[in-house]
């Protein structure tokens, strides 16, 4: 019987196109469970923030001390658990290659530049100024890549295919919320981004065929409105 569900699932799947183009509040919860839990880390409650803006993020102090953050408007783009889970994959990536630590540092590197820059006529004071905003908004360009990467590996190993953050990021370009190459963005231009993680993708060699159970989970999830 259940065999049969699932190819039921399977069938309205694929007729359906992009109408499931939409994930919810419990196949959030089960992507993040299932990434913190693949690298031991302490599973706490998805905070779900009412915004039309695509996106995702981890206030971090400690391991004892976070909380994740997902919006509605990026629920509404993804459609698969393992998208999401890339998402969650490269937010707690930040985190555990140290990012939240260096940030903090380059943080007091940088007030000690504005006090000095107090003392420096305005053309340095402006080059200077420029200067720290290309150096970091939030987290570096390599912090970015280096975090995709690290959410790559954590998706296969929690059981999920490879090319999830590959295809969230792609979501993003489609619906318009990609990046360009230019000095002010933090994160990598799209297309630099998209060609990394597939190459992380074939690279850690898990077909988007698999995990067949959670994405039929997550589909039966938003069938039947939980």
């Amino acid at each position: 019987m259940k065999k049969i569900f699932a190819a039921v699932l399977i069938l309205i799947f694929a007729f359906s196109g992009a109408a499931f183009g939409r994930i919810n509040k419990k196949t959030v919860s089960r992507a993040w469970k299932n990434i913190a839990r693949a690298e031991n880390f302490p599973v706490l409650e998805i905070n779900f923030e009412d915004d039309d803006e695509p996106n995702a993020w981890v206030a971090y102090e400690d391991e004892e001390n976070y909380s994740v953050h997902v919006t509605t408007g990026l629920m509404e783009i993804l459609e698969s658990e393992s998208e999401i889970a890339g998402v969650v994959g490269h937010e707690l990536g930040h985190i555990k290659l140290g990012h939240y630590y260096n940030f903090e540092l380059s943080d007091t590197v940088r007030a000690i530049m504005g006090a000095n820059l107090e003392r420096t006529d305005d053309l340095a004071q402006a080059v200077g100024k420029i200067d720290m905003e290309l150096k970091e908004s939030k987290f570096s360009r390599e912090q970015e890549t280096e975090a995709d990467n690290y959410g790559v590996k954590i998706l296969v190993k929690a059981g999920y295919s490879s090319w999830g953050l590959y295809d969230a990021m792609k979501k993003f370009e489609d619906n318009d919320y990609g990046t360009e190459s230019n000095g002010f963005n933090s994160h990598p231009a799209s297309e630099e981004r998209l060609k990394n993680l597939a190459a992380q993708a074939r690279k850690n060699n898990y077909d988007r065929k698999n995990n067949h159970e959670k994405e039929i989970d997550s589909l039966a999830d938003i069938l039947m409105g939980r």
